[in-house]
């Protein structure tokens, strides 16, 4: 089969219509990482009438425990269908292992730093190739963790990235006996143990979790950790990230609480960032909580227009009928 695209062998797996949606399942595979058996399969999603049309190109990255029905379910509902039926031309991947993905032979030992320096700059290629613009990022929780690290690192800078939006996305959260040497090392003995973390028994969500993923917090979270790898300083490193930031949290966010959000969010650079804060004090309805500021009912009618209107200007404030929007210049 010929190859989709120049740069690396991609597999146009699928070319459906899904009512008033056209989506297109893509087979990555970039052979640019020392797993050469890594294969990314990534949705595109967009008009079905309007094929020759396409708007401005957007990723949606999942968070831990997903897979693109967070942003797509099979009924055409969520932001990403949303984004599409707005004119936007919807990129979908899925991590190495979720969803369409199949698990390459170190499936393992799969980590965040895998995903930022291998597969989001494929990724971000494959994407400004087929729609010949530079597209702008979203990021859920793990998702936007993802994002942040290759902006940090500058795998992903202004060339790739238009905009970066980061939902539910901190690293500043502190798990105390991940401080204490004797823990750390008796939880990393024992999760060596496995390949992977379910989901379903954890009750987080539909898919598995790498267990060197797993590893990986747990050295960011210990005594001496940070944010990055043994190249960079990803921490550091957002400090001269230039894109327009949007960084959201939820006032009822247990997982990913609203002060570390905004933590991360001070981190950045930029000179063009934003920060909003879903809940009631806000003058939002109510206190979104981790997943439903980005799906629920509540979400669809007060928080996607928001993102809309966010990725047609990222460099006006995202107030709307919500004066109490940090915005920073």
């Amino acid at each position: 089969m010929q190859s989709s695209s120049s740069l690396f062998p991609v597999a146009l797996t699928s070319a459906e219509r899904r009512g008033d949606l056209s989506e297109d399942v893509y087979r990555l595979k970039p052979g640019n990482s020392p797993d050469g058996t890594v294969e990314l399969a990534v949705t595109r999603l967009g008009l079905a009438d309007v094929q020759q049309t396409r708007g401005v190109p957007v990723v949606l990255l999942h968070g831990s425990f997903s897979n693109r029905r967070f942003w797509y379910s099979p009924e055409g509902i969520g932001l990403g269908a949303y984004l599409a039926r707005q004119g936007f031309d919807v990129w979908i991947p899925e991590m190495r292992g979720h969803g369409l993905s199949r698990r390459n032979q170190d499936y393992a030992r799969n980590c965040v730093a895998d995903y930022v320096r291998y597969d989001l700059p494929a990724i971000a290629a494959f994407v400004g190739e087929q729609s010949g613009q530079v597209p702008h990022w979203i990021g859920h929780s793990l998702g936007g963790t993802t994002l942040a690290a290759a902006l940090g690192g500058q795998y992903l800078a202004g060339p790739t990235v238009a905009s970066a939006a980061l939902f539910g996305c901190q690293v500043s959260r502190t798990y105390w006996p991940l401080k204490i040497p004797p823990v750390a090392w008796g939880g990393r003995f024992i999760l060596k143990r496995f390949a992977q973390l379910s989901g379903a028994r954890l009750k987080r969500g539909p898919e598995d979790e790498p267990v060197g993923l797993v590893l990986e917090s747990m050295r960011w979270h210990g005594l001496f950790g940070r944010f990055g790898d043994a190249e960079r300083d990803w921490w550091k490193g957002l400090a001269d990230v230039a894109v327009p930031l949007l960084a959201v949290s939820a006032a009822g966010d247990r997982q990913d609480p609203d002060w570390a959000c905004r933590k991360l969010f001070e981190q950045v650079g930029s000179e063009h960032r934003q920060y909003l804060c879903l809940g009631r004090r806000q003058g939002f309805a109510g206190d979104f909580g981790h997943v439903e500021m980005l799906v629920s009912k509540a979400a669809q009618a007060e928080v996607w227009p928001l993102v809309k209107r966010w990725l047609r200007d990222p460099l006006t404030p995202v107030t709307g009928a919500h004066p109490q929007v940090l915005a920073t210049d």
